[in-house]
């Protein structure tokens, strides 16, 4: 890929911060106790799935734009501490210019997935690696939401999607 990025690695993530800030808010004000919920008892519980998310954020855009990864997170799991991280990472994200992300396609990233060390070139690392785990995780946050009875629908999840009220998929 040669020439500007149409959308780099930041504003991608940006625009979903934002959408996973939203469903975030939706759960908080339909039930705060949503947040301890799981998919899977092997799995995180809604607000570590949101924090895992903004974490993927800075572990793809730091490398990709040549910086050193930072985290904006705490010891504290609850909304006011996911959303002030959320807050200082959009503003992060917010702050590189989009020229920093010119030379992905000569990069090695080094990261680990789970167990395993990976070295990865720049493409493959944003778009086969970062961008499926970060969406992995915020699809999370979605489904335990809605599998709770939040109001929240594609609108919400991608900010593109409208429907008129009251409209489902659900075929009688």
């Amino acid at each position: 890929m040669t020439g500007a990025l149409p959308v780099t690695p930041a504003r991608l993530f940006l625009h979903y911060l934002n959408r996973l800030d939203a469903v975030l808010k939706a759960v908080e004000a339909f039930d705060a106790g949503v947040a301890a919920r799981r998919l899977h008892p092997d799995m995180f519980p809604l607000l570590q799935q949101a924090r895992t998310a903004i974490g993927f954020t800075l572990r793809a855009t730091c490398p990709l734009a040549g910086r050193e990864i930072v985290s904006f997170r705490d010891d504290d799991m609850s909304f006011a501490s996911i959303h002030a991280e959320l807050a200082r990472t959009t503003a992060y994200l917010a702050a590189i210019p989009d020229a920093d992300f010119d030379g992905i396609g000569t990069l090695t990233v080094h990261t680990t997935a789970g167990f395993a060390e990976l070295a990865l070139p720049g493409w493959e690392y944003y778009q086969m690696y970062a961008v499926p785990n970060f969406f992995f995780h915020y699809s999370m946050v979605y489904a335990i939401a809605r599998q709770a009875g939040v109001p929240v629908g594609k609108s919400e999840f991608d900010g593109y999607h409208h429907y008129p009220s009251g409209f489902t998929f659900a075929t009688q």
